[in-house]
């Protein structure tokens, strides 16, 4: 699929169940890995990320097999993987090469992690730092870029603060913290998802939690699980955009993940006026999940900036996007870290709305989107640069546009979502 061509609608109706979370497969298929005993997650992630992850576990030695949306791990426990006699591929995704590389770094053999241009571009320095600091000797392309080359080996637990809020740099610590002989602790000024934390402690290690730190202890056997991974906040918000933006909209969307440090995106929406109910909600393996029922409405628009933004993070290219539709206009402060994604995502969003018609004000920490006085957006022809988000939100944007919009290289959403434009086609009404 090299272009796809979106068409202005009516409506987005009925029923949906998004893809498993990709940050909570990659993490539930890694502990299992370490596990002992065989583990069952379902509704993995299909996305090529967490396909990603499996491949690399599987050069590691880590049996898998998987069945649709079914993922059976035997575990080989924290020291029954075997080095691998080539460079393990994370291809697109950062998580996969940020978190392998702190189980890597414990391991008593040299590794080798790689990945697709994209990610080979993608700075690595602020995992490396820790890791190193806990005694793994890591070459780096250029200092702070991919492949990475890990010699691991017995690691000292650290006290780390994190300098800039990243969930990925936090979980790579608290894996190598498994390898440590004693407590690891880190420090996050700044509340990111904590999917870690929770996963490690459903596996059976000896974490806690205070305040701002998180501290594990090395050495814990982790026991094997039956696992099923919520639906994904981060695909559900494009289907939550494209019922506001659309005037007849009811829609429903079932198992979702509702954890705490996910459900900004919820806040903000609901700040800007957007109607949306919680339904069902109940526990699953420390994990909150619902269903979450939205219709059309008006929107204020608003200012996203500080500490909401590392809890915003995948959502701010689809916020930015519903900018032009709403009263007052969407700014985003604060957001450097959207220039390092799969994409420089500021520029990319700035670029594209601008195809459209939007009045755009680029930053170099966000941008400011004219609301809807600036007049109705255009179709246009859109360049996703490769980005899975980029493609999903301007996807989402061109359905309230006039006249029809074509994304080229939209096959990127396999990263995040393979079946995006097939599940929108079905719940759109024109």
């Amino acid at each position: 699929m090299a272009r796809k061509t979106i068409a202005p609608a009516r409506a987005i109706t009925g029923a949906v169940e998004v893809p498993g979370d990709k940050s909570i497969s990659h993490r539930y298929a890694i502990l299992a890995a370490l596990a002992e005993g065989r583990s069952e997650i379902r509704h993995f992630s299909t996305a090529e990320d967490c396909r990603r992850t499996l491949d690399c576990l599987r050069r590691l030695g880590v049996h898998i097999a998987s069945e649709k949306d079914t993922v059976r791990i035997a575990g080989t426990g924290l020291a029954g993987l075997r080095r691998s006699r080539r460079a393990l591929d994370a291809g697109n995704s950062g998580t996969t090469m940020r978190l392998l590389a702190g189980v890597l770094s414990g391991q008593p053999f040299g590794s080798t992690i790689t990945g697709d241009d994209s990610l080979r571009h993608r700075p690595m320095g602020r995992v490396i730092e820790p890791l190193a600091r806990m005694g793994a000797q890591i070459r780096a392309r250029d200092g702070g870029f991919a492949p990475l080359e890990i010699r691991g080996g017995r690691l000292r637990p650290i006290e780390y603060t994190l300098p800039v809020p990243s969930a990925q740099v936090k979980s790579a610590i608290l894996l190598a913290g498994l390898y440590a002989e004693g407590a690891t602790s880190v420090i996050e000024p700044v509340r990111t998802r904590d999917h870690t934390e929770l996963a490690v402690g459903e596996f059976g290690a000896h974490l806690e939690r205070f305040d701002q730190t998180i501290r594990i202890h090395g050495g814990a056997r982790l026991e094997a699980r039956q696992l099923v991974v919520p639906g994904d906040i981060s695909s559900a918000v494009f289907f939550l955009a494209a019922a506001l933006l659309l005037p007849e909209s009811n829609l429903l969307i079932h198992n979702v993940g509702l954890n705490p440090t996910r459900t900004a995106v919820l806040d903000a929406l609901a700040t800007m006026g957007a109607p949306l109910s919680l339904v069902s909600v109940h526990g699953s393996s420390g994990e909150l999940l619902g269903d979450i029922a939205v219709r059309h409405a008006p929107l204020d628009g608003g200012v996203i900036s500080g500490a909401a933004v590392p809890l915003l993070i995948d959502e701010l290219p689809m916020l930015a996007a519903l900018g032009p539709y709403t009263e007052h206009g969407i700014e985003i402060r604060d957001a450097q870290e959207l220039r390092v994604k799969e994409s420089d995502r500021i520029a990319a969003l700035a670029e594209n709305l601008r195809r459209m018609g939007a009045q755009v004000e680029e930053r170099p920490d966000g941008l400011r989107v004219t609301g809807r006085a600036a007049g109705r957006l255009q179709g246009a022809e859109i360049d996703a640069h490769g980005d899975h988000r980029i493609a999903m939100a301007l996807a989402v944007a061109a359905l309230a546009a006039e006249g029809e919009s074509v994304i080229r290289n939209a096959e990127c959403v396999v990263v995040s979502f393979p079946d995006f434009f097939t599940t929108l086609d079905r719940l759109l009404e024109r």
